[in-house]
């Protein structure tokens, strides 16, 4: 359980702070989203990043528990796939983003899920 708290205590924080930058800045981060599928190599080094950071959350923490802990795990998964899929696919990106800037209340829930995430893990991190 101790790895689980350093990394919800790392991973709560920052995905409150990244939420609530999205809330607030909503166009800004649709402008972001646009640019960094126009560049290819911000796409490779994102599918790095992600393929990276995914990795190092499995190796350490693959935890398949029914309980808090597993939204982690689930996490570092999550961020192997998008890695991979920035590095195999960057074509289909810009389709992706396009949806995005098409749908106005997207990024809003996607944000919205990434503070209640953020909260989660704060809690738990923290006080629980």
């Amino acid at each position: 359980m101790g790895t689980s708290i350093f990394i919800a205590r790392i991973m709560g924080p920052s995905l409150l702070i990244i939420a609530v930058g999205i809330m607030f800045n909503q166009g800004y981060y649709r402008k972001v989203m646009e640019d960094f599928c126009k560049n290819s190599a911000l796409l490779l080094y994102g599918g790095f990043l992600a393929l990276f950071i995914g990795f190092l959350l499995v190796s350490s923490h693959n935890l398949w528990v029914a309980g808090w802990p597993v939204i982690i795990t689930i996490y570092g998964w999550g961020g192997i796939v998008k890695g991979a899929w920035l590095i195999i696919f960057p074509n289909s990106v810009s389709k992706f983003i396009q949806i995005y800037q098409k749908n106005k209340v997207l990024l809003a829930v996607q944000s919205a899920f990434v503070l209640a995430l953020g909260i989660a893990l704060t809690f738990f991190g923290y006080f629980g």
